[in-house]
């Protein structure tokens, strides 16, 4: 069984090589994943899976310099047919998995098994940016799941799609979610990133930091604190530390959204569910939060542009 800390907040903390070539993160979203996981209950492997993802998606997120959110996503062709986690400019986190009708998990079932049975799975990951310009579109990349495990599917991604050397550690179970980032920065013509470097020892010192960062195993990544793995890998090495960051849950659902997406379904096919039903009921997939449209709030939805503001929170639905 893994030790959980104690600490006041997860944190996610940056580094770089001094006068190498090679960027890192260490990252404990710890809370953020319990948070998560109070919403939800999912079969062991399915939790462990998921929480490796969510801690990769604040890495790679930490790292892009847009306002907006990235959404990774595997789509399964087996007794897992989603799994999906949104980050945002700020860190903030959500995350939720989809098991196939009747799907049965094994307790020893790994990605192969879960997601790519037939060979048909598909890895995700999109950019949304959070202020579109008229016309704008996120950006999207869908590969093949190629891979044993979340991180050599995303290594795999990063390289072909991205053209960057990215390597990662991860590993979660039913109380810590934590990961290891490191990546090779841009050479150009004698330059990383404006650090003087030959080409021979920016490749040796990337080769060094994968060295290292190998020696990590994955139940030494949840019973340590990543102050003290920091110490651990890389106490040889000249790095620099910048201020941590601490990501956080958030679900960004809203009554709004929810009547956007019922206007997109079409007002004959919403009004025909109340008629059957008497309302119209949508539960968030990612925090449970409940919204319900009677008669008289679908009448408004589709003459109004306006939201209707009443929500009611999930366990308190009247039927």
């Amino acid at each position: 069984m893994s030790i959980t800390p104690i600490t006041a907040q997860d944190t996610l903390q940056k580094f770089i090589f001094d006068n190498a070539a090679v960027r890192g993160e260490l990252i404990d979203i710890s809370a953020t994943w319990r948070e998560v996981l109070s919403r939800h209950e999912y079969p062991t492997p399915v939790k462990k899976l998921l929480g490796q993802m969510t801690a990769a998606a604040a890495l790679l997120s930490a790292n892009l310099k847009f306002n907006g959110s990235i959404i990774m996503q595997i789509h399964g062709d087996g007794p897992v047919s989603l799994l999906v986690v949104e980050c945002d400019a700020d860190l903030r986190l959500r995350a939720t998995a989809k098991l196939a009708p009747g799907a049965a998990v094994a307790d020893d079932a790994t990605l192969t098994t879960l997601l790519n049975a037939t060979g048909k799975g598909r890895f995700v990951i999109t950019l949304d940016p959070a202020d579109k310009v008229p016309g704008q579109q996120p950006y999207q990349g869908i590969v093949p799941l190629d891979g044993d495990d979340v991180a050599t599917v995303i290594e795999n991604y990063m390289l072909r799609s991205e053209q960057l050397d990215t390597k990662l550690w991860l590993a979660a179970d039913d109380n810590v979610s934590r990961g290891l980032l490191l990546q090779k920065l841009p050479y150009h013509g004698g330059k990383a990133e404006a650090t003087p470097l030959s080409e021979e020892d920016a490749l040796e010192t990337w080769n060094r930091a994968v060295i290292l960062g190998s020696t990590l195993k994955e139940q030494e990544l949840l019973e340590t604190g990543i102050d003290v793995l920091m110490q651990r890998l890389f106490w040889e090495e000249t790095i620099r530390v910048f201020d941590p960051h601490h990501p956080q849950f958030h679900c960004s659902c809203t009554r709004e959204k929810v009547g956007n997406m019922l206007k997109m379904l079409g007002r004959e096919e919403v009004e025909g569910v109340v008629a059957e039903l008497g309302t119209v009921a949508v539960n968030c997939d990612f925090c449970g939060q409940h919204y319900e449209y009677d008669k008289v709030d679908v009448a408004q939805l589709f003459t109004s542009d306006a939201p209707v503001e009443t929500l009611i929170p999930a366990g308190e639905v009247k039927h």
